[in-house]
């Protein structure tokens, strides 16, 4: 998109430097084509005429977010900022750097939300094609999502072990992604969006249509059931808990019949893939706080 703006002064210089001002764009990153030379009077009383400067400038969707970005943060009397953008598929992501700005995030990220919207807005009226816009300080986006998804597993959890559904704070639909994303990873939990707009919110709660398997005794053996046979350190614990079980003694120099399975998956340091194929319940803290909105057991 092109943005341009004609300019009529006593000079050249003096018409360019008022059609950068009237364009926000600095002189050196203007284009000009001068209309019409100065001409002085004759005699000081006939004739002449102004010099007259057409300035333009290629403006790209991001540009103007950037320059829209820089307006809101001075009125919010933020001048020294560093703003670094990379332009990914479909968009761009503008990092904000500085002293104290750390309140630009606002309270759960709102008004880093707010801001993040209305720059997409301004930068999408450059041209007819959609821009997105993110705006991260700090690398809170990649934080925030972090916290989302371990929230969203340890409900997933709860959800599966007490058939209780959960409903979160509501949520904006990137952040509800997030949630969504990381409940279908664990087995036997589902999660939905209710409410409208504003209120918009996830429900986390146990899949009706989820099957647990049955052991060759009969007795159901859940997600949690196949977890107690491995340690925290995902070594193998060879004791299941189950009553009536009758411990058997080795002699020494006898292999136990399961030992040559699990020392291959510590000597190839898949530990932890193990654990993660039959759901280990996260315990990793979190960043930031996420209200859950109700309980209700599931009818």
């Amino acid at each position: 998109m092109i943005r341009e703006m004609i300019a009529v002064a006593d000079t050249i210089e003096e018409a360019k430097k008022q059609a950068c001002q009237q364009l926000g764009t600095l002189l050196e990153n203007t284009q000009f084509e001068i209309l019409q030379q100065p001409e002085k009077k004759k005699f000081g009383l006939f004739g002449g005429s102004p010099a007259k400067v057409r300035a333009f400038v290629e403006v790209t969707p991001l540009d103007t977010a950037k320059d829209y970005l820089k307006e809101i943060l001075s009125k919010m009397g933020i001048d020294d900022v560093e703003m670094t953008a990379e332009e990914v598929e479909g968009g761009a992501v503008i990092n904000i750097a500085g002293e104290d700005v750390g309140f630009i995030i606002g309270h759960r990220g709102e008004t880093l939300d707010a801001l993040q919207y209305l720059a997409g807005l301004v930068a999408n009226h450059v041209d007819d094609n959609y821009y997105r816009i993110s705006i991260n300080i700090g690398n809170y986006r990649e934080k925030r999502e972090k916290t989302l998804e371990i929230l969203g597993k340890k409900l997933a959890f709860k959800a599966v072990k007490t058939g209780v559904k959960t409903s979160l704070e509501p949520m904006n639909p990137y952040e509800r992604r997030i949630i969504h994303t990381a409940v279908q990873k664990v087995r036997g939990a589902t999660s939905w969006s209710e409410g409208e707009n504003m209120y918009r919110h996830v429900v986390i709660g146990p899949d009706p249509e989820y099957k647990p398997s049955y052991s060759s005794r009969g007795r159901r053996r859940n997600d949690s059931d196949r977890a107690s046979n491995f340690n925290r350190d995902g070594s193998y614990n060879r004791r299941p808990r189950s009553s009536g079980y009758q411990r058997r003694t080795y002699a020494e120099g006898e292999n136990h019949p399961q030992d040559s399975l699990f020392s291959t998956f510590e000597d190839d340091h898949t530990a932890s893939a193990v654990r993660e194929s039959i759901n280990e319940r996260p315990d990793t803290s979190l960043y930031g706080r996420i209200d859950v909105k109700r309980s209700t057991e599931e009818s």
